[in-house]
């Protein structure tokens, strides 16, 4: 299904541009892409795209191609991915953070990921004129659905940036007259301190983490661009955007529902998912909180009369560094392994910069 519909992009507008790399000049135009993805096809099995750069995006289509399971990773795997066998219908793994040291992931179907991608086409607006400037990470589930899904599903252009530094996503902004550019609030912070948010940016997104409200308005001050704040979780996508053209004054108001996703309350104040795109479950382990086109999100929400998602708190333990996600009980496996550690804990502290999220912080008592 995927691969078809990357065809029928292709068939559209074979000789437009598709997709550029700072870091190396190249550019290849939809047909080009198709072209060089067909050169090497892959085997069946697991395909694990990684890096920043232009081979992610190819390994992607080889999979697609060859029927593969497509596991995006940050960096080159270090071993084969091991586990119960998957659904014939599955074809896509993200990982996440799980409550044990072991990997977590969660499972789609080829109809989940297309939902996901196009809720937020059509609800965040994107569209092929203001091509998206990639410098967050393509494996992570918020540039996978927001960057590589968008260009391959849907034909809007992506340039890939050398870096998030402040001066290579000015330089890369450079090469073009409007960028749609999705963020995390980390670099909004950096870039609007380095005076480096490009001019010609003509929608910007922050997702990964809690978008603080003034730092909205700072940037809305000092440029004149209103960033949208995105929510969404990886066992479900995108979940509410923040459409409106002002700062928001309450940074816990994350927006209102995407195209197709239903919002609930459950009795105990969680936050439930309903939509097309939620995953299908949790590999190798199930998880009770994701099946049946349902998520239960671990956040405490209040949802107000005309769809607003107002976030309450955190349900469960997980820290969240910068739009990372990282589970205390996986920090506490790690560090008992280190010489002279009897027993530790691990928790989360707000940042004094809020839109660094928390810091990780540990106790630990040695053997001696």
């Amino acid at each position: 299904m995927l691969h078809e519909r990357w065809l029928a992009v292709v068939r559209r507008a074979p000789g437009r541009p598709a997709l550029h790399e700072a870091a190396t000049g190249r550019t290849w135009t939809f047909a080009a892409l198709a072209d060089e993805a067909a050169e090497r096809p892959e085997r069946g099995g697991f395909v694990r795209p990684c890096g920043r750069g232009a081979d992610f995006i190819l390994a992607t289509l080889r999979g697609w191609a060859a029927g593969a399971v497509i596991c995006p990773a940050e960096e080159t795997p270090a071993g084969a991915l091991r586990g119960a066998a998957l659904p014939p219908e599955v074809i896509h793994l993200k990982q996440t953070s799980g409550s044990t040291g072991a990997p977590r992931y969660v499972a789609f179907t080829a109809a989940q990921l297309a939902a996901d991608a196009d809720a937020i086409v059509a609800t965040l607006g994107l569209r092929p004129d203001w091509p998206n400037l990639g410098a967050i990470s393509l494996a992570h589930s918020y540039g996978f659905s927001s960057l590589v899904l968008p260009l391959l599903l849907h034909g809007i252009p992506l340039t890939l940036a050398e870096s998030a530094l402040p001066e290579a996503v000015r330089r890369t902004a450079a090469t073009g007259p409007a960028w749609t550019l999705p963020a995390v609030p980390a670099l909004w912070r950096a870039w609007r301190e380095a005076g480096a948010i490009p001019p010609n940016v003509r929608l910007a997104i922050s997702a990964g983490a809690p978008l603080p409200a003034a730092l909205e308005a700072e940037v809305f001050r000092s440029t004149g661009l209103k960033v949208h704040n995105f929510y969404g979780s990886t066992e479900c996508g995108g979940i509410a955007y923040d459409a409106t053209p002002e700062p928001r004054t309450d940074g816990a108001v994350v927006g209102t529902p995407l195209r197709g996703v239903a919002l609930q309350r459950a009795a105990d104040g969680c936050l439930v998912v309903r939509g097309p795109a939620v995953g299908r479950g949790c590999w190798p382990e199930p998880d009770a909180r994701l099946g049946d086109g349902c998520f239960r999100a671990a956040a405490f929400a209040e949802l107000r009369e005309g769809g607003e998602v107002r976030l309450l708190g955190r349900a469960a333990d997980v820290i969240n560094v910068a739009g990372r996600k990282a589970a205390p009980e996986a920090v506490e496996a790690a560090l008992r392994e280190l010489p002279g550690v009897r027993e530790c804990v691990v928790f989360g502290v707000p940042e004094t910069d809020a839109a660094r999220g928390e810091r990780v912080v540990a106790c630990a008592a040695g053997t001696g």
